[in-house]
C-alpha cells in the first residue's frame, strides 16, 4: 500500500470509528507509529482529520453553526427554558453548565438562586455569572473551541472529574430518543457523557426544532435516567418516543412554566 492509499484508508477508518489512536492505526495498517504520525500530520494540515492527545478524530462534513449564530435561533424559547431550569435548582446547590447559547440563559436565570456553586465549560456562562453576588463560579479550562466558545479535551475532562454535582444542564446540537445527544465531534460527545456521570440530576435542554434531527454523526448515550427539557411546540409523538425509553420529558411554555404535551 502506497502512502496515498494508506492515508485514504486512515480517513475511512477514523470516520467509521469517530476516533482512533496512533497505536491502533499502526497495528491495523502494519506500519510504524512514526509513519502514522507523519500521515496524520499531512491529513490534519489538509483538514481531513483533527488531532487529539495520542490520536485523531473525524471532522464532520456538516457545517456547524457558531455560537453567535445559534444565539439568534429561538431566543425567547431559550430564555423560557432557562427560567424553568433555574426554578428547579434549590439555593445552595452545586450546578454544572455546559457551553452553549441555551445554557447561557440558564446561567442568567440562576443569578436569582444564590447562594450557589456553579461550574461551567462555557464562556457565555461566565459572562452571565460575572458580578453575581454569592455565586461561586468555576470555569473549566482546556482546549478552546471558538465556534462554541467552550472548552473540551483531556484537560477539561480531568478538571471535571474533581467535582460532583446536584444538577447538570447540557445543551445539544440535536436529540433523538434512539441515540441520545448529537454533537459535531467525538470529543464533545465524550465530555457530555462524563458530565452526565458526575451529576445526580441530568437535564438536556433543547428547543423542539432539534428533536429527531441528525446533523452530525457523533452521539452521546446518556442512558435512560435523564430529563429532556423542551418547548411546548414539541409534538406528542416526539415526546412519547422519549418516554418509551424511560426518559422524562418536560415541555415549557413561553413564560417558563411546564405544560402538558400537545395532543
Amino acid at each position: 500500500m502506497n502512502a496515498g492509499d494508506r492515508r485514504e484508508e486512515i480517513i475511512q477508518r477514523v470516520r467509521a470509528q469517530g476516533e482512533m489512536s496512533v497505536e491502533t492505526l499502526s497495528e491495523m495498517l502494519g506500519v510504524t507509529a512514526s509513519t502514522i504520525r507523519r500521515d496524520l500530520a499531512r491529513l490534519t494540515d489538509a483538514g481531513d482529520l483533527a488531532r487529539t492527545y495520542g490520536g485523531v478524530i473525524a471532522v464532520s462534513t456538516e457545517s456547524e453553526s457558531t455560537l453567535d449564530e445559534r444565539s439568534l435561533e429561538a431566543p425567547e424559547i431559550k430564555r423560557a427554558l432557562g427560567i424553568w431550569c433555574a426554578r428547579q435548582v434549590p439555593t445552595g446547590s452545586h450546578v454544572l453548565l455546559d457551553a452553549g447559547s441555551t445554557t447561557a440563559q440558564i446561567a442568567r436565570a440562576l443569578r436569582e438562586t444564590a447562594p450557589l456553586s456553579v461550574v461551567s465549560t462555557g464562556l457565555t456562562s461566565l459572562q452571565q455569572m460575572a458580578g453575581a453576588p454569592d455565586v461561586e463560579f468555576t470555569l473549566l479550562g482546556g482546549r478552546y473551541r471558538s465556534i462554541s466558545q467552550g472548552f473540551i479535551g483531556p484537560i477539561t475532562e480531568v478538571g471535571l472529574e474533581k467535582f460532583t454535582f446536584d444538577f447538570a444542564f447540557l445543551g445539544a446540537d440535536a436529540v433523538t430518543a434512539e441515540d441520545g445527544v448529537c454533537e459535531a465531534t467525538p470529543e464533545q460527545v465524550r465530555l457530555k457523557e462524563l458530565m452526565s456521570r458526575r451529576a445526580t440530576h441530568v437535564h438536556v435542554v433543547a428547543h423542539a426544532a432539534k428533536l429527531g434531527q441528525r446533523p452530525f454523526h457523533a452521539w452521546a448515550d446518556l442512558g435512560n435516567g435523564w430529563t429532556l427539557v423542551t418547548d411546548d411546540s414539541a409534538e406528542a409523538e416526539q415526546i412519547r418516543a422519549f418516554e418509551a425509553r424511560g426518559i422524562t420529558v418536560v415541555t415549557v411554555d413561553g413564560m417558563g412554566v411546564a405544560q402538558p404535551p400537545r395532543d
